[in-house]
């Protein structure tokens, strides 16, 4: 019965409903909320209200957390100094409408929440915040009477009037201020009259680079004052700002080493823009201001993100620093910098070794057909033992098991640590010495060079090596068809060797590994730049680099396998009725006059097949390793320079929700009005006039 009342009640005189909460906005609104133990009130403070909407972890150093609380009079609709869940839940409601910005200024000023601005409560409330010492700002002047009507005529402000007059208010502080300082009306101001004018209208907007240097504009002229040309100019670019970031974006996009010059911008601009060009001195203002630490005019995003990531700080750059604790953290940093690089390089040595093993290991079997089939001579005593490497293959798993593929395999695996480690350090280092540093290109032939040094370099550890597994290797055809011969051991070999044996066939090892090199390093090098386009802005994936990897093995392989054949020769053992060889250029032409050309190809497609999987196998034993066993201490986070409430620079969007991003962006708009909107107030100078040492009257001593 009491439904049905209640239903006809309903209908009657309908029914007021409490919005529907989510489950984030109360789980906010609880966790920054207090309760009044007396009368069980559940409410916000200013300071919980401050907690909740601006994240202890951002960077305010442009808008201070503090001035948050100019959103608390816009939330706080009762105006008692508390908020209950619905006044949050309100707030969070509006933050979520696609003008919220706009609309929050609008209601910071409609004081009594009829939809309109009256001007006489607009000017009490700018009057409340304006700094006492600031640049006057003319209200009767004939642009805001635009607005707000003229002195015997003002009217209220819809939204739609008041948020456009917002959007245009800076112009005017700016135009105002020119002439506050160009007294003689010559349209010229001091640079530091200029940098004033832009420290109270946008430092809020702006990135510290280009405060601290704002009298520089200066100096993209002849002269040394500031036009209003050059301020309406700089002005011009602060307000395309993310226009001016998306041609950045494409413009180093398309540059082969991510940096452009200013016709490059001025290039993109055309192809990106239809109405908003920009004159040639706002090219100007952007490139000096971006290029100020590098005077090339070739720049790259970091440049411009100093100018167009308004939270960018100088990183060697901290207030209050002493200058005894500032070159002690210097020292203390240079000493840090350099374990941490020894430590990296040992890292990376180990993770080498270990994906570079793998790699041998994983391809062994290829490498010991290969040997054999190179091994194996034309003119010899008895039958031919293989006919190709497949059937090479078979008869060693059929004759020595197959533990017999891996015959001679730990030195192979020892030496791939510093083989690798040379390899790659060495032609790192030739190549750094020989780029170019501006642009990061490096001639060919230097290339060449940097490749054939690394190859050189890693000769040392690779011959020694490569002689005691290829006897490994062959040992096992020797016992099948030499009846009763021993098998040794790799330290045997070393032993019965001696120092100048292991490097018996050095030259033809240098023959096969500095051309190896000079073209296995351009090539890939080319291939990731070149066909995988690989550039500043683009970081290749895994696949990409193990084919490119994959791919300029292949000619390094093949086209040096005539040096490769010389090489085995010289260090296999020769047995009876077999030529011994006593250098290289009589092995050379014993091969030829006994076997032909073709002889020197011998095992040519086994060695492609073990050098491309390898390299893949190595570059991909590498990535997964740096996944499973980071560096440790590198998982650190470090506490970021900008916070996640700044997009960054290309592009890149803020992380923050989208209801902080629009609290922040009203704020700007309302700090376009005045910087010191809600900042706490200090008191006059008189008043502290009765303070006794504060220029006040001393209190009188007793005498005695």
């Amino acid at each position: 019965m009491a439904t049905v009342k209640e239903a006809v009640k309903e209908s009657l005189v309908g029914t007021t409903r409490e919005p529907q909460l989510s489950a984030q906005t109360r789980a906010t609104f609880d966790r920054h909320s207090h309760r009044d133990e007396a009368t069980g009130e559940v409410y916000m403070t200013e300071d919980d209200f401050i907690n909740a909407i601006a994240p202890q972890n951002e960077n305010y150093h442009k808008i201070k957390r503090e001035q948050y609380a100019i959103l608390f009079g816009v939330a706080d609709r009762r105006r008692n100094g508390t908020l209950s869940l619905q006044d949050w839940a309100t707030f969070e409601n509006l933050l979520a409408k696609p003008d919220a910005e706009y609309e929050i200024a609008f209601r910071l000023f409609d004081v009594d929440g009829k939809g309109t601005v009256r001007y006489d409560d607009f000017q009490r409330l700018y009057n409340e915040n304006k700094g006492s010492d600031g640049i006057p700002f003319d209200w009767n002047c004939e642009w805001a009477t635009l607005y707000i009507g003229g002195k015997k005529r003002r009217h209220d402000m819809t939204y739609p009037q008041f948020s456009q007059m917002l959007r245009g208010l800076q112009g005017e502080r700016v135009r105002q201020a020119f002439h506050h300082y160009d007294r003689s009306g010559s349209g010229y101001i001091e640079p530091e009259d200029f940098q004033r004018i832009i420290l109270e209208t946008a430092r809020h907007k702006l990135s510290d680079h280009l405060l601290e240097n704002l009298p520089s504009l200066c100096n993209i002229s002849t002269g040394s004052k500031i036009s209003y040309a050059n301020v309406r100019a700089f002005q011009n670019v602060i307000r395309e700002m993310d226009l001016v970031d998306l041609i950045i974006r494409n413009a180093t996009l398309k540059s082969g080493d991510g940096k452009i010059t200013r016709t490059d911008f001025l290039n993109e601009a055309a192809r990106i823009a239809r109405f908003s060009l920009f004159t040639p001195m706002e090219a100007d203002i952007l490139f000096h201001f971006a290029g100020l630490d590098e005077p090339s005019g070739r720049l790259d995003l970091t440049d411009f993100a100093k100018v167009l990531d308004a939270s960018w700080q100088d990183p060697f750059v901290d207030d209050g620093q002493s200058a005894a604790s500032e070159a002690k953290s210097k020292a203390l940093t240079t000493t840090k910098k350099v374990m941490n690089q020894v430590l990296d390089s040992a890292y990376h040595f180990g993770l080498g070794s270990v994906a570079g093993a793998f790699g041998a290991f994983m391809v062994y079997p290829i490498d010991l057909v290969k040997t054999r089939m190179q091994n194996q001579r034309s003119q010899r005593v008895g039958e031919r033992l293989y006919k190709n490497s497949l059937d090479c293959a078979s008869k060693v798993i059929r004759n020595e098991g197959f533990r017999g593929l891996y015959s001679g395999v730990l030195p192979q695996l020892v030496g791939v640590a510093p083989e690798k480690a040379i390899k790659l350090t060495v032609n790192d280092l030739v190549r750094s010495r020989y780029t170019d540093k501006q642009t990061g290109r490096i001639w060919w032939p230097h290339e060449l060079l940097a490749g054939g040094t690394a190859g050189a370099c890693q000769v040392i550890f690779t011959n020694p090596l490569e002689i005691v597994k290829i006897r490994l290797q062959v040992q096992g055809e020797i016992a099948k068809n030499v009846e009763g011969a021993p098998r040794r051991s790799a330290m045997w070999i070393v032993r019965n060797l001696g120092l100048v044996g292991l490097y018996k066939g050095a030259s033809a090892c240098l023959l096969r590994d500095v051309p190896f090199s000079a073209i296995y390093f351009p090539t890939y090098n080319h291939l990731k730049r070149d066909y995988f386009g690989e550039s500043p802005n683009k970081k290749l994936g895994i696949l990409q680099l193990l084919t490119a990897g994959a791919i300029a093995g292949m000619p390094a392989a093949y086209l040096t396998t005539p040096c490769d054949v010389i090489k085995t020769r010289l260090q296999v053992e020769a047995r009876k009725g077999e030529t011994a060889y006593t250098s290289l250029r009589h092995c050379a032409a014993t091969v030829y006059r006994e076997e032909g050309f073709k002889a020197f190809f011998k095992g040519g497609p086994a060695r492609i097949l073990r050098s491309s999987p390898q390299f893949g196998f190595t570059l991909a034993a590498y990535e997964v390793l740096q996944t499973l066993l980071p560096m440790p201490g590198s998982t650190v986070e470090k506490k970021p320079t900008s916070g996640t409430l700044e997009p960054g620079v290309g592009l890149q969007e803020a992380k923050a929700p989208l209801a902080y991003l629009r609290s922040r962006n009203a704020l700007k708009i309302i700090l376009d009005l005045d910087e010191n909107f809600g900042r706490p107030k200090m008191p006059p100078r008189s008043a502290w006039s009765s303070l006794p040492g504060l220029g006040g009257s001393r209190p009188s001593s007793s005498t005695s």
